[in-house]
């Protein structure tokens, strides 16, 4: 799970579209499900902010990153725990990353949802791709099974 995953580093567009959909968020208004995820950071213990779509199967919430092993998966599994956000509305979360057999069926639901913009991360996959290929591109996308706290 924590070995050698890509990390896809976003481009001066995707910074800028990032700071734009986080700020609506902040906001009030989730575009598609989004959510701005704050974390503590693992060496500074500073609060960092991320917009990030979340993943809802089954009625569990997940949190999925197609650019690989980024700053906000790396603070997440040091914290173990974090903030979702839409305007006001505040959602304490424990975070709990899966194995990489359980992926699979999530990665389709996420593509199936947000594959125009994520989908050129992970390598010409896409929600109707066999389960080998979902399976070959599972370690490089670490994804976080999130629960309220309290």
């Amino acid at each position: 799970m924590a070995g050698q995953v890509r990390y896809h580093a976003p481009g001066a567009l995707a910074r800028m579209l990032n700071r734009a959909v986080g700020s609506l968020t902040r906001r009030g208004l989730s575009l598609w499900g989004t959510r701005v995820l704050s974390v503590r950071g693992r060496m500074s213990g500073e609060w960092r902010s991320t917009p990030v779509n979340v993943l809802t199967v089954a009625g569990r919430d997940y949190l999925v990153s197609p650019r690989g092993r980024t700053q906000w998966v790396r603070n997440l599994r040091a914290a173990g725990e974090g903030e979702l956000r839409v305007g006001r509305r505040v959602r304490r979360v424990r975070a709990t990353e899966l194995p990489d057999d359980e992926k699979p069926e999530l990665l389709r639901a996420y593509l199936a949802r947000w594959g125009w913009e994520v989908g050129r991360f992970l390598e010409g996959v896409d929600a109707r791709s066999d389960e080998a290929a979902l399976r070959r591109v599972a370690p490089e996308c670490p994804i976080f099974r999130v629960a309220t706290i309290g």
